[in-house]
């Protein structure tokens, strides 16, 4: 039988992704994940990492979720800049603005879910971050926060980025009780699965050869 495992030549040659490349990578991520973020606030829903803080926040302070994204980042931009460099904490500031700018968009585009939809939102919105995060990974950026955490325990310990994040966001959809029913927590907490498990199969150091 034929091996399909490539020459070790191909791990050492394979091109890297280009500077326009990597910026539509960084428009494409960001707005999915934005657009995953709209679906979860819209139904008063969060997830894990900093986003999802941002969404337990903006339930309870009366400041539009696009600032609150901004500020709950901003201690994980400086952490980013001193363990993985300053391109790395310049791409991330980036990302996160991003984010935010279209997070601020899609509630005048976009009608408000169908009452009742919350499951629905919940595995729709995480899939859709999950996505657009394995996007901004794969081209050297992230969106901050847990995100920041979980790649350098990927890069510095072994650990797989996505059960590490998946563990930090335990707490953050634990504390979704303080503010919203069991039930919004329950599909909460089954979306932040979903956007981890997306994470953990798709993001695994080695099996990706364009960075």
């Amino acid at each position: 039988m034929t091996s399909t495992t490539p020459p070790p030549s191909a791990v050492t040659t394979a091109a890297p992704h280009t500077r326009v490349e990597d910026a539509l990578a960084l428009l494409i991520g960001t707005f999915v994940v934005s657009l995953g973020l709209h679906l979860l606030r819209s139904a008063e829903l969060v997830t894990g990492g900093t986003a999802g803080l941002s969404l337990l926040i903006d339930q309870v302070v009366p400041i539009p979720f696009a600032w609150l994204f901004l500020l709950v980042n901003t201690p994980f931009f400086l952490l980013g800049g001193i363990l993985k460099g300053w391109t790395f904490a310049a791409k991330t500031v980036l990302g996160v603005g991003l984010v935010s700018a279209f997070s601020a968009l899609h509630p005048h585009a976009l009608p408000d879910l169908h009452p009742g939809s919350a499951l629905y939102a919940a595995v729709a919105g995480n899939l859709l971050c999950g996505i657009g995060m394995l996007i901004l990974f794969r081209h050297g950026s992230s969106l901050g926060g847990f995100n920041v955490m979980a790649l350098l325990a990927q890069e510095r310990l072994g650990l797989n980025a996505g059960y590490v994040q998946m563990t930090l966001d335990v707490a953050v959809v634990i504390g979704a009780f303080t503010v919203a029913s069991p039930t919004l927590v329950l599909c909460s907490a089954v979306g932040a699965v979903v956007m981890n498990i997306v994470i953990a199969l798709n993001h695994r150091p080695g099996r990706y050869l364009g960075m």
